[in-house]
């Protein structure tokens, strides 16, 4: 009989352990922390193992379906749901299911808002174990999930699953509309937006609504583009009227559009195309159109191949007057284009448009299979490969492909043995 109770009181132990674990058994958060259910699961699974091991349970109850076994009827009973697909316990808030009362009763804190778990280092409190120690990864910084292709180190085992898509080229969303392919589930909710024309994301200044969360950041910095132009256009005016007092000559014509003044009204003409468009010179070859006669002069040396200014310095020669004047200021180090907001300085305007930027939020190139805009066309050719699964990045060492220049870079490092 002092057996029996003994064994009894061993059993309720068991009973207590496995009740306390299924508490974390079953995220009740969207996927990405579903991600870390499977994880606990395994690690309740070991426990359980090592504690049934401890205490010398005789008897053990064994799933026929996948191997699994337990020591007891009623835990066995649980799991089977798992292949039936029965889910008895409902909640009455919100209509979810578990196959657990546990799983119901830890899903439950949601609502009531009680949370049993609470940080010592940041007075955080959580609600489920499973979440608890997750959070408590932050503080310590230990990453135990590691990818055995590049080495990158992560916190969750949910956030290692989704960086191996990178590796594997899973796409595992798929819109039913168009086709597209995601590897994480949100990035497929985004892109229904597209389809279904909601915008959700509205400015409190303007009321203008946007399909995406990083678009409406974007386009709350162009409230201030309006003063970041015309920072730009002094920078511009700045540099004209210095050339005319340089030259000694007059700025009697000036565009009542942009301010830029010259010394008579022809130039004034030809500059007011820039603003209405116009381009009356047309290249016969492959049909480029231009605002001025110059301008297709300069053109017609790519066909020609000629290049009739000669860097003193390198030899390097040059087709057209203004990249020899760019090329100049490699050598010299000259900067004439210089930000207003941040002072960075520039060898080329074309290069200060693009860094401007950056402080007005621009991003003019989107792409029109997602919605995602970037700020230099280059970004969003690169983007583009993400869509036709185009991979031109090619390892010599082992015939990998990779879809982006750094990819192949950080790839290389493996067969290197240098750390990434």
């Amino acid at each position: 009989m002092a057996f029996i109770k003994e064994e009894s009181e061993d059993m309720k132990i068991a009973e207590t352990f496995r009740v306390k674990h299924e508490d974390t058994e079953e995220q009740t958060d969207p996927m990405a922390l579903k991600e870390e259910n499977q994880e606990l699961k395994e690690n309740e699974h070991k426990d359980q193992k090592s504690f049934t091991q401890k205490i010398g349970t005789r008897r053990r109850f064994t799933c026929q379906q996948c191997g699994k076994s337990y020591t007891n009827k009623n835990s066995l009973k649980f799991h089977m749901r798992v292949h039936t697909g029965e889910i008895p316990y409902t909640c009455q808030q919100c209509g979810k299911s578990f196959i657990r009362p546990a799983s119901l009763k830890v899903h439950m804190r949601i609502h009531t808002g009680e949370k049993l778990f609470t940080c010592p280092q940041c007075g955080k409190n959580i609600g489920q174990k499973g979440h608890f120690i997750i959070h408590m990864r932050t503080h310590t910084g230990e990453n135990p999930f590691t990818c055995q292709q590049c080495g990158k180190s992560f916190s969750r085992k949910g956030i290692l699953k989704v960086h191996m898509r990178i590796h594997t080229g899973e796409n595992p969303f798929t819109c039913q509309q168009c086709g597209t392919r995601f590897n994480q589930k949100g990035n497929l909710d985004a892109h229904m937006r597209i389809h279904t024309g909601e915008k959700p994301f509205v400015c409190d200044q303007c009321g203008k609504s946007f399909r995406f969360s990083v678009a409406l950041n974007q386009h709350m910095r162009i409230h201030s583009r309006e003063n970041s132009e015309m920072n730009v256009n002094q920078t511009e005016n700045t540099l004209s009227q210095k050339r005319a007092q340089k030259t000694g000559t007059r700025c009697d014509f000036t565009c009542q559009q942009c301010g830029k003044c010259y010394t008579n009204k022809g130039s004034l003409r030809v500059h007011m195309r820039v603003h209405t468009g116009e381009k009356p010179y047309m290249c016969q070859q492959c049909g480029t159109s231009f605002n001025r006669p110059t301008s297709l002069k300069r053109h017609t040396r790519i066909h020609t191949g000629e290049k009739p200014f000669t860097c003193q310095l390198c030899g390097k020669n040059i087709g057209q007057k203004g990249h020899f004047n760019d090329h100049m200021r490699i050598h010299t180090g000259e900067n004439p284009f210089t930000c207003q907001q941040c002072g960075k300085s520039f060898s080329r305007k074309e290069n200060l448009k693009v860094h401007m930027r950056i402080h007005t939020g621009e991003n003019p190139f989107t792409c029109q299979q997602c919605g995602i805009s970037f700020n230099q066309k280059g970004n969003l050719d690169a983007h583009m490969r993400i869509h036709t699964g185009e991979k031109p990045f090619v390892c010599d060492q082992c015939g990998k492909s990779f879809r982006f220049r750094g990819a192949l870079d950080d790839h290389r490092r493996i067969h290197s043995g240098e750390k990434i």
